[in-house]
């Protein structure tokens, strides 16, 4: 797509603006669906502004190629809801990562209703596009605590992500708190990732074992995206395999259990009615 859209300038006679090279080109799309309350989107949000002061967190920044980096902050809910609440900007210091998370701290935070990653996907791979940075890793981080169950099938926008040549990576938050509205949670949230929502080259999960534990997550997979490194392959199931296989057998498995959920739920909410 950025070779064309060269290509469309230079035949129009007019010279593209240079690119800024950056190690990183990173879109940060966090989930603010209605299965999470207000205080735990806080937490989200705290989660990602002490990651990004984190001397660690900047330390990796400066130390890469380019010494910098490109973000912006999206968050989601429904396939209709989505909210760019930082567009792109550059990190390459310690003044620039504490303006970005200034920035993202004062940035009022709103709660949606459902569950579209496939959505969100779709949203975030159009703002590579014309953004003034350059990189060889292009990479959305989909943060969420449940399965995709509004919009398009997930692995439609997997499809389009590896199309553009943009890595996919998680970080599902296990949230076995019944939520307000009596939708069913997602006790191994993980293992739905691994296998429905991560694609591209070098793809990882890293599992926020809740909300309080968000912000260490946050930590460890942004060192791990800026170092451009994957996490050691887990070799066995975790403590919640059980219960999420049980749930699996009752919807058949795969990528569409949440919209199989979703199903159950309305139908039993309202008797089937549309």
């Amino acid at each position: 797509m950025r070779r064309f859209l060269w290509l469309a300038a230079w035949l129009l006679g007019v010279a593209p603006a240079a690119a800024l090279p950056v190690d990183l080109e990173l879109v940060l799309a966090v989930d603010i669906s209605g299965s999470i309350d207000t205080e735990e989107a806080t937490l989200q949000r705290e989660g990602y502004v002490a990651a990004f002061t984190h001397p660690e967190v900047v330390r990796a920044i400066t130390g890469g190629y380019h010494g910098r980096i490109a973000v912006a902050y999206v968050e989601w809910a429904s396939a209709w809801d989505q909210r760019l609440v930082v567009g792109w900007r550059l990190i390459e210091d310690r003044a620039s990562a504490e303006a970005f998370a200034a920035e993202l701290a004062a940035a009022p935070i709103q709660i949606g209703q459902r569950t579209s990653i496939s959505a969100a996907i779709d949203y975030a791979l159009p703002l590579f596009e014309g953004n003034g940075f350059e990189a060889e890793r292009l990479v959305i981080d989909i943060s969420g605590d449940g399965p995709n169950n509004d919009g398009e099938a997930i692995w439609f926008a997997r499809s389009r992500a590896d199309a553009m040549g943009v890595v996919v990576n998680g970080l599902p938050i296990i949230n076995d708190r019944p939520n307000r509205w009596g939708f069913p949670t997602s006790p191994d949230l993980d293992r739905y990732y691994e296998g429905c929502v991560i694609t591209g080259p070098g793809a990882f999960v890293v599992v926020a074992e809740s909300f309080a534990t968000f912000g260490e997550a946050v930590r460890r997979k942004l060192l791990l995206e800026i170092a451009g490194r994957s996490p050691p392959k887990r070799s066995a199931r975790s403590p919640r395999a059980a219960p999420m296989r049980a749930l699996q057998a009752s919807y058949d498995g795969g990528c569409d259990i949440g919209e199989r959920q979703s199903r159950e739920y309305f139908d039993r909410r309202w008797g089937g009615r549309d």
